[in-house]
């Protein structure tokens, strides 16, 4: 493949070259799940395609004491949200009695006041017995998708499958141990950054997210997109 082909016009432009991938699910009724923000644009243009419904997937965190960027953890957003703890971090550096769980609730709380201010306080779709598609602009390291999979299979779906328009080739068969299929359109070699595989890669702002996660509702209610 020519670097010239490595790339796609936007976000959007990637959603609507998952969808052909993804269409199998259509019949099964699946929900998409967009990790938010630069998931959104993406997951919009394949719940649109399949007829699905759009919900987002939170992931916020567990940071160690004093040091917030080391992960011990993660709390994920759904129906019946889900805490993903690496016991072998917190056993090493001995967090204090009870740090842990009031690490949870205040995760919990920031959660809700996203899931407020994206979608005005409407509950989480309950991913149990379904196909749930998890959906984001693209993958690096891939440790919120991670944790994202893993609370959701805690959640009982009838498959889990991971969508992406591009990540590293290692990084998607580490991923693959999470998830029933992993579906991505580019694992270019050398990988250097998303954004390199985007024409416009701007940030997507909280008015494009609340904008498209309006028209989808609109959809659900009125039937096909």
């Amino acid at each position: 493949m020519h670097p010239e082909d490595l790339s796609f016009r936007d976000r959007a432009d990637a959603g609507r070259q998952l969808v052909p991938r993804l269409r199998p699910y259509a019949a099964q009724h699946p929900v998409v799940l967009a990790l938010p923000r630069g998931g959104v644009p993406v997951a919009f243009e394949v719940a649109k395609g399949l007829r699905a419904p759009l919900d987002l997937i939170f992931v916020r965190k567990i940071g160690a004491p004093g040091q917030a960027e080391f992960g011990l953890g993660a709390v994920v957003d759904g129906a019946h949200p889900q805490v993903v703890l690496n016991e072998e971090a917190i056993d090493r550096i001995g967090v204090p009695s009870g740090y842990i769980e009031e690490e949870i609730q205040r995760q919990l709380k920031e959660i809700e006041r996203r899931r407020e201010h994206y979608l005005a306080g409407r509950r989480p779709v309950d991913v149990g017995g379904r196909v749930a598609i998890v959906v984001d602009d693209g993958i690096a390291t891939g440790g919120t998708v991670r944790a994202a999979l893993k609370g959701l299979s805690r959640a009982h779906p009838a498959r889990l499958i991971l969508a992406v328009p591009v990540a590293p080739a290692d990084t998607v068969e580490q991923l693959r141990t999470e998830a029933d299929e992993v579906v991505c359109l580019m694992t270019p070699e050398p990988f250097y950054a998303v954004g390199e595989h985007y024409d416009d890669f701007r940030q997507t702002s909280d008015r494009e997210v609340t904008t498209l996660l309006d028209e989808a509702q609109r959809w659900n209610r009125e039937g096909a997109p």
